[in-house]
């Protein structure tokens, strides 16, 4: 009797151990899977994002930003994982639902994080300005819809 007991604790310990490396697998995912699913090319391929990505592939600078440099928080790396998880299975929930909207539209928190992102790439350009005012109001051609001629109010 007193050998079952070692031999139950080795069993506990190793599913234990087992259940860890799982999360952690699952956390940290499979080597590369965290870079690649920083990429542009990621983005596109299970979203109905055509047009969106290609005005940001033929949108000038902004061209060599990733999605996750303007559309996640960036301010610190838990907010921007967070985010990315909320984000990542609201898409693949919507898409693998079939209820991908025609017209896709930035969410209200969507509109903020990139906001927020801009201030923090163009800080010195824009210490001198109103911070409150949304940088698209001014610089429409940003929008992936609007990347083509120049458009006016």
């Amino acid at each position: 009797m007193s050998d079952e007991k070692p031999r139950g604790l080795k069993i506990v310990l190793l599913a234990g151990a087992a259940a860890l490396l799982a999360g952690l697998f699952l956390a940290v995912g499979p080597p590369q899977l965290l870079a690649k699913s920083e990429a542009p090319e990621f983005c596109v391929s299970c979203h109905v994002m055509e047009a969106e990505y290609e005005a940001w592939f033929h949108q000038g600078a902004h061209r060599r930003k990733a999605c996750v440099e303007c559309h996640l928080p960036n301010d610190n790396l838990p907010a921007h994982y967070v985010w990315k998880s909320i984000d990542g299975m609201k898409d693949v929930l919507v898409f693998n639902s079939g209820r991908v909207p025609d017209d896709i539209r930035i969410t209200e928190h969507g509109r903020r994080t990139v906001q927020a992102n801009c201030i923090r790439c163009h800080e010195n350009t824009v210490e001198m300005i109103n911070q409150e005012r949304n940088c698209t109001d001014c610089h429409r051609r940003i929008m992936h819809r609007r990347s083509g001629a120049l458009e006016t109010q």
